[in-house]
């Protein structure tokens, strides 16, 4: 479980940064709550297989937007608004 918990924390830094979001506002957001629910979400995702395969490093350029299955996408869009 522990194993999980580490890959899937990875994972959701990985999504982060190919869709433009600054880890230290989204960690400012809410007191941090928001960030630890964010995170809470992406341990319990059915989709990482999915995910990996997204964010694996490609030719084209990085989406700026999450996968629509991403439950995160929403808290996504409202930290790239906080760094406006």
């Amino acid at each position: 479980m522990l194993e999980r918990v580490f890959a899937q924390a990875d994972l959701m830094d990985r999504v982060m940064e190919r869709v433009g979001v600054d880890a230290l506002t989204a960690a400012r957001l809410d007191r941090g709550m928001t960030w630890y629910e964010a995170r809470s979400r992406c341990i319990a995702c059915p989709y990482d297989r999915q995910c990996r395969e997204w964010v694996a490093p490609t030719a084209d350029a990085a989406p700026r937007s999450a996968p629509l299955y991403c439950e995160n996408a929403d808290f996504f869009d409202v930290c790239k608004q906080a760094k406006r």
